[in-house]
């Protein structure tokens, strides 16, 4: 928390409810008071983009020339100038960068309570084919329970084709009152589905865990959703009270965790590191912040981390921290690759605008932005699996779920042979 607002971390993806998660997302309030002439917005946001978009060549675009040809255009009125900032903003190339009108603005606000009200999926649109993309369901949500997965293509809401279609005009089209209902027509690989899902109000709980009795190991899992505001201090209870059970070691679930607050992240990647760095942010000018762990780590057991290509952004920053350090094992697939910084500010009229102004990098100086982290032992689901999985949650962490069971085996390893170590300690 700073005094100018909230971090965030994660994908800069959108809730289909009052929410967006996106990694590094600065959220605050532009001082900007309220313009009359629809062409000082525009101006507002093109002095913006020139003093912080991350690429200082604004990717090789003549951003000065931008500038001379949208303020010597006439605007009778704001929606006019609306459609001028997003064809500015569209010669930037940048899915990430993006202008959102008053309504539009309004329904991506973080709501840091933990409660949300829509159907519970994160949205991102690819950035080569410019499809709206499924990053994950949330879980315990219509869409999760009516089988929406990561990785599907949302084609059509209520019958309206998303084809150009950004993230934000989805949401204001999918999120409505409690109650109602929204049908979404997605691609999952070659074959079509039909989902009619009924608006709810969802109340977040990040972290549940139990203990697992596991052979020769009594093991600690924790399944983390979301790094909201809540999850620090969810997470550091979940441990705590393991400890206190005697688990010998951790499987941490980050599998569909779209991200969250960045400040969330470091935070609990803190609880499990006890040094080391955990993530560096560099802007256009190449300086660099870089957060490090504060010898406060709550356990050194043996951690294995899962993850797969639904782990976006804060999910990321956490499992490569731990993995850079040599901290635990990641099990499962290829993470969603989202290694950029947005800052998202209020306008004068009340419209929004999100900037990638950095990049993140893990403690070995690595980009994962547009490739993710591969994991240190891979196990792929296929279809039937996840769509098992899917419809029956309470498998999930469970000898049923093929990359759980990959997990356990990797663990009751790293503790048999810690235990061995410590026996061998022990007899000298």
């Amino acid at each position: 928390m700073t005094k100018r607002g909230l971090v965030l971390g994660a994908t800069a993806v959108a809730l289909t409810a009052v929410s967006i998660t996106g990694a590094g997302i600065h959220l605050s309030k532009s001082q900007a008071f309220f313009r009359e002439s629809p062409k000082e917005i525009v101006d507002e946001v093109w002095q913006i983009i020139d003093r912080t978009y991350v690429d200082g060549t604004f990717n090789r675009v003549d951003w000065k020339a931008v500038r001379s040809q949208y303020l010597n255009r006439s605007y009778s009125n704001k929606e006019e100038a609306y459609k001028s900032i997003r064809e500015m903003l569209k010669q930037l190339n940048d899915p990430y960068t993006r202008f959102m009108d008053p309504t539009e603005f309004r329904n991506m606000q973080i709501d840091t309570s933990g409660e949300l009200t829509g159907v519970g999926i994160q949205l991102s649109q690819d950035e080569k084919t410019k499809k709206l993309v499924v990053v994950a369901p949330i879980e315990d949500t219509p869409a999760a329970k009516a089988g929406v997965l990561a990785k599907d293509t949302i084609l059509r809401i209520d019958g309206k084709s998303t084809e150009g279609m950004d993230v934000d005009k989805a949401v204001t089209l999918i999120r409505g009152p409690v109650g109602s209902q929204v049908t979404l027509t997605v691609l999952r690989g070659k074959e079509e589905l039909e989902f009619r899902l009924k608006r709810d109000r969802i109340e977040i709980h990040p972290v549940k865990y139990t203990t697992q009795q596991a052979p020769n190991a009594n093991v600690g899992y924790i399944r983390l959703s979301q790094f909201s505001q809540n999850a620090s201090l969810e997470m550091r209870k979940a441990i705590q009270d393991l400890e206190q059970k005697q688990v010998d070691g951790y499987i941490l679930d980050l599998r569909s965790n779209p991200g969250g607050l960045l400040y969330s992240s470091i935070e609990i990647a803190r609880m499990w590191l006890d040094d080391g760095a955990i993530v560096s942010t560099v802007n256009r000018q190449g300086e660099t912040d870089r957060e490090k762990a504060n010898r406060r780590a709550l356990t050194d057991k043996p951690l294995v981390v899962l993850v797969d290509g639904g782990s976006a952004s804060a999910s990321e920053i956490l499992s490569g921290a731990l993995q850079d350090n040599d901290r635990a094992v990641l099990v499962g697939t290829q993470t969603f690759g989202k290694g950029l910084v947005q800052s998202v500010r209020g306008l004068g009229d009340g419209s929004g605008l999100a900037v990638t102004i950095a990049k993140y990098l893990t403690p070995d100086g690595v980009d994962i932005n547009k490739h993710g982290i591969a994991p240190d032992v891979v196990i792929e689901l296929s279809d039937t699996q996840r769509e098992e999985l899917s419809r029956d949650r309470d498998k999930v962490g469970t000898e049923a779920d093929p990359q759980y069971a990959k997990a356990l085996t990797v663990l009751t390893q790293k503790v048999a042979a810690q235990k061995g170590t410590r026996a061998e300690s022990s007899t000298r």
